[in-house]
C-alpha cells in the first residue's frame, strides 16, 4: 500500500513539473461570486468547476488554449492564453445575459412563442433520450450538508456534537468521490468508486451514486423518498397539461441561438418544477436549466430543492452533461439545514468497449483502498478547489477521529451514552455500550417487561440482548448475539427461561445461524399475531383474551444463507415438548359482567384443549428475487433489491417417532410478492400465497395452517394478514388453501385536488385481502383509508365479507416504525 502511494505521488509530481496551473475566480459584474460556474477548454469537454467561493484551477500542458467560463443566466466569457511553465491567474467577470426578443406579431388570444419552442422540444425528447444510450465517463462528486440553526433539546434530550463546538453554524457532512460511470444500451449501468473520502470518517465511503437527473425522461426520480410518484419534466410528453411557459428571450453562443423559457406549474400541489430551462433553436435540445421543487411540488422530507445543469457539445450532434448541482434545504423540529451536492462529469467516451461480463448484478462496486488515499492524492486530482471551511472541517474532524480512538475518549463516550433515559426505559428499550470491547447490552422496555394474560395473570418478562462485533470493520456483519430471558407468572406460578445464540457472518454474502432452547410460553399461532402489549390492554381493560398460549420445553436450530443472484436458502429443526395451559386468572380492570373470558384454546376449531405431546419438525426453503442488484463493498455485498417479484417456497415435515415425536404430517407453502412503481399513478403492491398439507396423519392444532387475523384497533402487517378476521376462525389442515393481498398507494394522486387533504399531505390507499380454504371457508375484506398522517400514521376503514354479505366493519390504525402495538 505504501509503495502504491509513493508511485502515485511520484507520477503526480512528475506530471505537475511539465504543466502549469491556471487558477482564478468567477464573479458577476458586481463582484458577486458565481457558485459552481463551469470552466471549459473550448473545443473539448475538458474543464473544471468553480467552488462555492467562485475559485477554480486547471492543470494544462504547454500550448495555446481558449478558456471559457459559463454560468446559467449569464453571458459566457472566453479568454485565450498561452501556457508555458509559469502559473497563470485568470479571473472571469460574467455579465447577465441580455436576451433579445424575436419579432412576434401579437394577436388577441395568441399563444406565447414559448409554447412552440416547447412543442418542438417535446417532439425531439425521445430522440435525445435514446441518443446516448451507451457511454462511459468519470464523475467527481462533492456533497456537503450544513446546519445554520438547531434546538437546545430534542425529545427532552440535550443536543450535543462530538466536536465540542456549540455554535449554531456547523458542517454536518462533507464527502468527495471520484467514480467511473458506465452505461450500455440505456438498460445496464455500473458505478465503480475509484477514490472516496468522508470528513472525520476514514472507514466510510461517502456519496458514490452519480445520478444524472435526465429531464428527457417523462417522469423524473430525484434521489429517494422525495416523492414516491416522481416529478413531471417540463418537456414531458404531457407537459403542456401541467405547465405554463413564458418566452424570456434568446442569446447566442458559438453561433447557436438559445431560447430562455420560464416554467411555471399550472396548479399547486402537483409534482412539478418551476424556474428556467434553456432550449437550443433548431435542434431543440436542453442547453442548461435552473429548476426548483418546493413543498407545493408534493415533496417530502425537505422543504426545497434547486437543480442546476449545464450541457456541452461532445461533437456536432451529441451533447453531454458537464455539471449538475443540487441544493437541498430543510427545516424540521427546529433544525435548519442546507447543502450542495455537485457532480462534475469528464472523460466522456461515447463508444466504449466493455469487457465480457463487465455488467453483472453489481450495480455499485467500491474498490479496496478507495477510501485510503492520502490528502496529496486528492489535492492533485480534485477538479475544484476546497473552500476554507471545507479545509478546516477535514483538518478538524480527521484530528478528532484520531483522538476518538483513544481508550480514554471511548470511556467518556460510553459514560455519556449510557445514561438512563425515560423514553427508552419505558417504550423502546435501553442500550448500554462498551465501545472499546465493541459490545452492546440491550434490555427490554417496561412495556415489554410487565404484562397480563388470563393464563399467567400479571407477569414479569425480563430479557435483553448482548452483541459482540467480531470484525474491526465498522460496517461488517460478523457478530455474536446472545438473548437470554426469564418469565414468571404470578397467577399460575410458572417460571420459564430460555436463551438464543445467533452468529452472523459473510464477507461476501450474508449468512446467519442460531441455536435456542429452554422452556417458554408461546402463542398457538407461532406467527404471534397479537403483541404482548395489545393482549394486555384487551384482556385487562376489555376482558377479551384473544391470544391463546401453550408452554413448551424446546430446542431449535435455524439458518439462512445468501448465495448470490437473489437466492437465499433457509431452514431449521425444532423440537418441542408441548404442554397445554388453562386460564388461572379472570381479573380485569372493568370487571364487566356481560363479558366472560373464553377458554385458553381456539374455540373455533376445538371443543377442548389439546393433550400434551412432543413434536419434531424440520423446515427447508428457498427465496429467489430475480434480477437482484448489489452494492459491492471491499468487505461485503449488500442486496439493494430488484424490479421483479420475490418467489418463496418452503416445506415443513413433522417427523413421527423420532425423539418421541407424536406428529406426522408434511405441508408446503409458495408465495410471490412484488411492489410495482407506477410513477404518477402511485405504487401497487401484492402478495399471493398457495399451500396446504401433503399428508396429515397426525396434526396438532399448533401445526394447523393459521392466518394472521386481527380483532383490535392496531393494524396487522398489511400484506401479511387480515384486518378484521378472527384469529383462529379459518385455521385448518386442508390439502389446499390460497390467500391474496393487494393494495394501491395513490401517493398524493386525487387527494392533491382536495384542499384539506393536500394541506395535510394525506395520501389515499385502497386494497383488498382474500382467503379460500374450502367452500365453507371463504373470506374477503376491502379497505380504504389515508396514510402519511403526521408522516408516520395510517388510518383505514375495513369491510369484511363472508358468502357475499358484509360480516364485519371496523377501523384500523397503523403507525410506521412501531410494529405490532
Amino acid at each position: 500500500m505504501r509503495l502504491l502511494t509513493f508511485i502515485t505521488l511520484f507520477i503526480v509530481c512528475q506530471s505537475t513539473t511539465e504543466a502549469a496551473r491556471i487558477s482564478g475566480r468567477v464573479t458577476d459584474e458586481k463582484g458577486q461570486i458565481l457558485v459552481y460556474a463551469s470552466i471549459l477548454i473550448k473545443g473539448s469537454t475538458q474543464g473544471t468547476t468553480a467552488n462555492k467561493a467562485g475559485d477554480y484551477f486547471l492543470q494544462l500542458d504547454a500550448g495555446t488554449y481558449t478558456i471559457v467560463a459559463q454560468y446559467v443566466g449569464y453571458n459566457r466569457q472566453e479568454k485565450t492564453i498561452t501556457v508555458g511553465t509559469e502559473d497563470i491567474t485568470l479571473n472571469f467577470q460574467l455579465s447577465l445575459q441580455q436576451l433579445s426578443l424575436k419579432e412576434v406579431v401579437v394577436r388577441p388570444g395568441a399563444q406565447d412563442p414559448a409554447y412552440e419552442i416547447i412543442r418542438n422540444a417535446i417532439k425531439k425528447r425521445p430522440y435525445y433520450l435514446n441518443q446516448l444510450k451507451t457511454f462511459q465517463s468519470e464523475v467527481y462528486i462533492k456533497g456537503q450538508l450544513q446546519l445554520r440553526a438547531y434546538p437546545k433539546k430534542f425529545l427532552g434530550e440535550k443536543i450535543e456534537f462530538e466536536d465540542g463546538d456549540t455554535s449554531k453554524i456547523k458542517m454536518l457532512f462533507l464527502s468527495e468521490t471520484i467514480a467511473r460511470y458506465s452505461v450500455e444500451n440505456g438498460k445496464r449501468s455500473k458505478i465503480e468508486v475509484l477514490s472516496t473520502r468522508v470528513s472525520g470518517r476514514s472507514d466510510e465511503f461517502g456519496l458514490s451514486t452519480p445520478q444524472i437527473v435526465s429531464f428527457y425522461e417523462n417522469n423524473i426520480q430525484v434521489g429517494r423518498g422525495l416523492n414516491p410518484r416522481g416529478f413531471i419534466s417540463p418537456i414531458a410528453s404531457s407537459a403542456l397539461n401541467f405547465y405554463r411557459y413564458h418566452y424570456e428571450g434568446s442569446f447566442v453562443e458559438d453561433g447557436r441561438e438559445i431560447n430562455r423559457i420560464k416554467v411555471t406549474p399550472k396548479r399547486r400541489y402537483e409534482p412539478l418544477f418551476s424556474g428556467y430551462i434553456n432550449i437550443t433553436e433548431g435542434d431543440w435540445r436542453i442547453h442548461s436549466l435552473q429548476l426548483q421543487l418546493t413543498k407545493a411540488s408534493q415533496m417530502e422530507i425537505i422543504d426545497s430543492l434547486k437543480i442546476e445543469q449545464l450541457y456541452v457539445p461532445y461533437n456536432n450532434d451529441v451533447w453531454v452533461i458537464k455539471t449538475q448541482v443540487l441544493y437541498p434545504a430543510v427545516k424540521l423540529f427546529g433544525f435548519d439545514a442546507y447543502g450542495s451536492f455537485v457532480n462534475v462529469y469528464s472523460k466522456f467516451d461515447i463508444n466504449p468497449t466493455f469487457e465480457r461480463k463487465f455488467f453483472n448484478n453489481t450495480y455499485l462496486k467500491i474498490y479496496e483502498g478507495s477510501n485510503k488515499k492520502p490528502a496529496a492524492f486528492w489535492d492533485s486530482i480534485r477538479p475544484l478547489p476546497l473552500q476554507l471551511e471545507e479545509i478546516t472541517d477535514y483538518r478538524k474532524k480527521d484530528s478528532l477521529e484520531k483522538a476518538h480512538k483513544d481508550p480514554r475518549y471511548l470511556d467518556s463516550i460510553d459514560r455519556r451514552r449510557n445514561k438512563l433515559h425515560l423514553f427508552p426505559l419505558v417504550a423502546t428499550g435501553q442500550n448500554f455500550y462498551r465501545e472499546k470491547k465493541r459490545e452492546t447490552y440491550s434490555f427490554y422496555p417496561l412495556l415489554q417487561t410487565v404484562a397480563y394474560n388470563t393464563v399467567e395473570g400479571w407477569l414479569v418478562n425480563l430479557g435483553g440482548r448482548y452483541t459482540k462485533r467480531l470484525d474491526t470493520v465498522p460496517a461488517s456483519r460478523r457478530a455474536l448475539g446472545i438473548e437470554p430471558a426469564v418469565r414468571y407468572g404470578f397467577s399460575n406460578r410458572h417460571f420459564n427461561s430460555a436463551a438464543t445464540v445467533t452468529y452472523t457472518h459473510g464477507r461476501k454474502y450474508f449468512s446467519s445461524f442460531s441455536i435456542s432452547g429452554g422452556k417458554w410460553v408461546n402463542q398457538i399461532n407461532n406467527n404471534n399475531p397479537i403483541s404482548q402489549l395489545s393482549n394486555t390492554i384487551r384482556s385487562w381493560l376489555f376482558e377479551r383474551n384473544y391470544a391463546k398460549f401453550y408452554e413448551a420445553w424446546y430446542g431449535r436450530f435455524n439458518f439462512s444463507k445468501d448465495v448470490g443472484n437473489g437466492l437465499t436458502f433457509f431452514g431449521g429443526m425444532k423440537y418441542e415438548d408441548r404442554i397445554p395451559l388453562e386460564n388461572t386468572s379472570n381479573y380485569s380492570f372493568g370487571d364487566r359482567k356481560d363479558i366472560a373470558f373464553t377458554p385458553n384454546f381456539p374455540i373455533e376449531v376445538m371443543t377442548e384443549n389439546f393433550q400434551r405431546h412432543q413434536a419434531l419438525i424440520g423446515t427447508i426453503g428457498v427465496s429467489w428475487l430475480p434480477g437482484t442488484k448489489y452494492i459491492e463493498y471491499p468487505e461485503r455485498i449488500v442486496n439493494i433489491g430488484s424490479r421483479y417479484p420475490t418467489f418463496t417456497f418452503s416445506y415443513s415435515k413433522g417427523i413421527h417417532n423420532w425423539l418421541g415425536s407424536d406428529i406426522d404430517y408434511a405441508k408446503w407453502r409458495f408465495d410471490v410478492s412484488e411492489s410495482i412503481d407506477l410513477n404518477l399513478g402511485g405504487n401497487f403492491r401484492y402478495k399471493a400465497v398457495i399451500g396446504g398439507f401433503m399428508n396429515r396423519d397426525s396434526v396438532a392444532v399448533i401445526d394447523y395452517t393459521h392466518f394472521n387475523g386481527n380483532q383490535i384497533l392496531a393494524s396487522v402487517e398489511y400484506l401479511n394478514g387480515f384486518q378484521l378476521l378472527p384469529y383462529y376462525k379459518y385455521s385448518n389442515m386442508n390439502r389446499l388453501y390460497a390467500e391474496g393481498h393487494i393494495e394501491h398507494h395513490f401517493n398524493g394522486l386525487l387527494t392533491n385536488k382536495i384542499p384539506a387533504f393536500r394541506n395535510l399531505n394525506l395520501y389515499l390507499v385502497m386494497g383488498a385481502n382474500a382467503l379460500y380454504a374450502d367452500s365453507d371457508k371463504e373470506y374477503v375484506e376491502v379497505f380504504a383509508g389515508f396514510e402519511n398522517l403526521l408522516k408516520i400514521a395510517r388510518f383505514d376503514f375495513v369491510w369484511g365479507f363472508e358468502k357475499g354479505r358484509v360480516a364485519a366493519f371496523g377501523v384500523r390504525l397503523g403507525i410506521r416504525g412501531f410494529g405490532k402495538l
